[in-house]
């Protein structure tokens, strides 16, 4: 696809919208429909459009397989690491109160971080299918 300039010009131009329109799920996800997973989706999906476009040599470049691999536990850990604050304190799995001083924000920071967690996981998820994917039968 490199001779196709219209298609170069026009992912050039969409691809960041992509991708501000994911952190808005992402951050919409608490207080509406939304959230963690599908913002990483979408993510992922901008990550699979700048390799179709540009090719797997580029996103190589911009998102290495090696990094990529790398956060799919960094975001369980996080997932797990904050259900982890209450029966470090003494209460539930996933009891939010210790993370702040009064329940509200507790539960505010408790979600945020969670779905921060499952974003991470499920972009970097997606991204190493796709590069499972591409490079199979290359050495």
């Amino acid at each position: 696809m490199k001779h196709d300039v219209i298609l170069r010009i026009g992912a050039k131009l969409i691809l960041p919208f992509i991708l501000l329109f994911a952190f808005y799920v992402q951050f919409h996800g608490d207080y509406g429909p939304g959230g963690g997973f599908q913002a990483g989706v979408m993510s992922a999906g901008m990550l699979i459009l700048y390799s179709i476009v540009f090719g797997n040599d580029a996103l190589n470049r911009v998102a290495p397989r090696a990094v990529v691999e790398r956060f799919v536990p960094i975001g369980a850990l996080l997932f797990a690491t904050v259900g982890l604050a209450g029966p470090w304190a003494g209460k539930r799995y996933l009891d939010y109160t210790p993370l702040a001083h009064d329940v509200v924000h507790a539960r505010e920071w408790g979600i945020l971080l969670v779905e921060v967690g499952v974003f991470i996981t499920v972009a970097a998820t997606m991204t190493t299918i796709y590069y499972a994917f591409t490079e199979r039968g290359q050495t």
